[in-house]
């Protein structure tokens, strides 16, 4: 059962890329290489800079993913495995991918800017500075949650910490190779993944970086701030794509694996509706699903990267279905491969910890066999081998053993070290992309306060600020409370992303009627989702009075926004551009 549903997966995907995304290509964004993209229209080193399509790949599906597509399907699970698997799915295709393309092709069409400068110009002038803010509080979320995901992983295994420094030194050393020095990049690649393998060796035979998890907060969120700041070149980019190895391999490996195994599906397939996935109170699948599976199934963040680093980064106009709507499906691709891991393996791992979970007062033979119990009690028996995301880890490590006769344990510690090193690349891309919208906010500075402008468009200063009050919020350590309000807010983000690509297609590019509705009734069924779990959240959810604020405050933006949305969709767009004819010079 669990390598059918792994196959099925992957055919279902193949088939939407094919179809489906490459239709959105034709009529949709009528895709066109003649056309400059801002990486050369734009150059400037920093954050313009075209880049090969495999690196900014690299790139654009290491910053989005991060630990969500693992975190969210690991929880979800809770659900039962079918409940999950339908939501990543459909979500992927019909929602996420072209969410995630049209917000990397309408940015590359306006000259890199960002999508709340592109609701600007689709809805009401004021839509832009609205959805600035709401998008600063999604983000200085993201870094707290990622701040606090990644200091816990450092603090329980030093030696995943060394290597990722070290990994970082790596990543700078391929910069400068690939992009200062010229060098082959063929070369500079095989350089790169031997510095890599040299950085994962000593940190977990030789040197191992002990701190508390206090102490990584402080640094990682100065890394943040740091990296943020650095030309894309020099770390991003390099970064990003060596980052994407790490995960093919172990997603090729997973993928293998569960195939090979012709393992069934041990945990059930439907649990009940109301399990305890949030803040341990009861929570309804519907509307909570957003609030814990997130990046997994589709990702308003997707959209702040895709029009905040990849479209300055695209070197043709072809590349964004590849990046964009492929970027997704892989990242659906991981997610569906946790799931039936999980499914697979996941009882199996727990009994490696049987008295652990004994002493919890949870019963590994009733949770095989009475799929209510399991719901109740799977988050609990989690916690005694680090969680959800622990039991992933594990039923990793069972997986490799199981077929490769790898040891149990290395594949454990891989598979931790595929959190830890995505989490930094999502840590610092936030980081950024909240520089670039507090540096936008105060753009309209520049002509009547010239030196104030000067002062705050400083990025270092805007770096400084969203580092310093998501690491505030992340030294209380709550990522249990972190995690599904990132989640509301980042799936909100979302509805209000597809929304203004859905204007976008339809007043600037004119899209066919299928196609306006392919992105109009996606848009407002998942706005009507992530608000009425959001007032779930408010209501029932136990969390402290900072987070319930900008939960709070988000929701009523997203009313003002969905008015927005009704009125830019009823008047017409007076600067529309008129798209190329049909057949002209589009990409095939």
């Amino acid at each position: 059962m669990a390598t059918w549903l792994l196959v099925i997966g992957i055919v279902f995907y193949i088939v939407a890329y094919l179809t489906y995304g490459r239709g959105l290509s034709r009529s949709v964004v009528r895709t066109d290489d003649s056309r400059p993209t801002p990486a050369h229209a734009l150059y400037d080193g920093v954050d313009y800079a075209p880049g090969h399509p495999l690196a900014i790949f690299g790139h654009h599906f290491a910053s989005i993913a991060g630990a969500g597509p693992i975190v969210g399907p690991a929880i979800a699970v809770v659900w039962g495995w079918l409940p999950a698997l339908l939501w990543i799915w459909l979500g992927n295709v019909i929602i996420g991918a072209v969410h995630d393309y049209l917000s990397v092709m309408a940015s590359v069409r306006s000259e890199g800017k960002s999508i709340q400068w592109i609701a600007g110009k689709v809805m009401r002038p004021g839509t832009a500075r609205i959805m600035m803010v709401f998008i600063y509080l999604t983000l200085m979320l993201v870094v707290a949650a990622f701040i606090s995901v990644a200091g816990t992983n450092f603090a329980a295994m030093p030696g995943v910490a060394t290597a990722s420094l070290l990994f970082i030194v790596a990543a700078i050393v391929f910069g400068l190779m690939y992009y200062r020095a010229k060098i082959n990049f063929t070369l500079s690649t095989i350089v790169g993944l031997l510095l890599v393998a040299a950085s994962i060796w000593i940190g977990f035979r030789y040197w191992e970086l002990q701190a508390s998890f206090h102490t990584w907060v402080i640094v990682l969120a100065i890394y943040a701030l740091v990296a943020a700041s650095l030309p894309v070149w020099l770390l991003l980019q390099p970064r990003d794509y060596l980052n994407a190895y790490i995960l093919f391999v172990g997603m090729i490996a997973g993928v293998v694996a569960m195939i090979a195994s012709g393992k069934g599906m041990a945990l059930p397939a439907y649990t009940f509706w109301s399990a305890p996935a949030v803040g341990n109170v009861p929570s309804p699948f519907w509307p909570a699903i957003p609030l814990v599976v997130a990046c997994g199934s589709l990702s308003g963040f997707h959209s702040l990267v895709a029009s905040g680093t990849t479209s300055k980064q695209l070197d043709k106009e072809s590349h964004g279905l590849f990046v964009g709507y492929g970027g997704m499906l892989t990242e659906g691709l991981l997610a569906t491969l946790v799931t039936v891991t999980m499914g697979g393996y996941g009882l199996q791992a727990l009994a490696t910890a049987s008295d652990k979970i004994a002493a919890l007062g949870v019963t590994l033979d009733q949770m095989a066999h009475n799929a209510t119990y399991f719901g109740q009690s799977f988050l609990k028996a989690a916690g005694a081998i680090g969680g959800a995301v622990g039991v992933f880890n594990r039923s990793f490590g069972e997986a490799l053993s199981d077929v490769f006769g790898l040891s149990a344990r290395f594949g454990a510690t891989f598979a931790g070290l595929w959190v830890t090193a995505f989490v930094l690349t999502t840590l610092d891309t936030a980081t950024r992309l909240a520089r670039f919208t507090w540096q936008e906010f105060f753009e309209p500075l520049r002509q009547s306060r010239p030196a104030l402008h000067k002062v705050l468009n400083n990025r270092w200063l805007a770096g400084l600020v969203v580092v310093v009050v998501a690491g505030w919020l992340a030294w209380g350590g709550s990522y249990n409370v972190l995690w599904p309000a990132f989640a509301g807010a980042n799936q909100m983000v979302a509805a209000i992303a597809l929304l203004t690509a859905a204007l976008w297609a339809i007043k600037v590019q004119k899209a066919a009627a299928g196609y306006r509705w392919a992105t109009v009734i996606p848009g407002m069924f998942l706005w009507i989702t992530v608000f009425a779990g959001l007032l779930w959240y408010l209501w029932v959810v136990p969390a402290t009075w900072v987070i319930r604020v900008v939960t709070a405050a988000m929701a009523v933006l997203a009313v003002v926004l969905l008015v927005y949305f009704l009125d830019g969709y009823r008047r017409d767009l007076p600067l529309a551009a008129a798209p190329p004819a049909a057949g002209a010079g589009v990409a095939r």
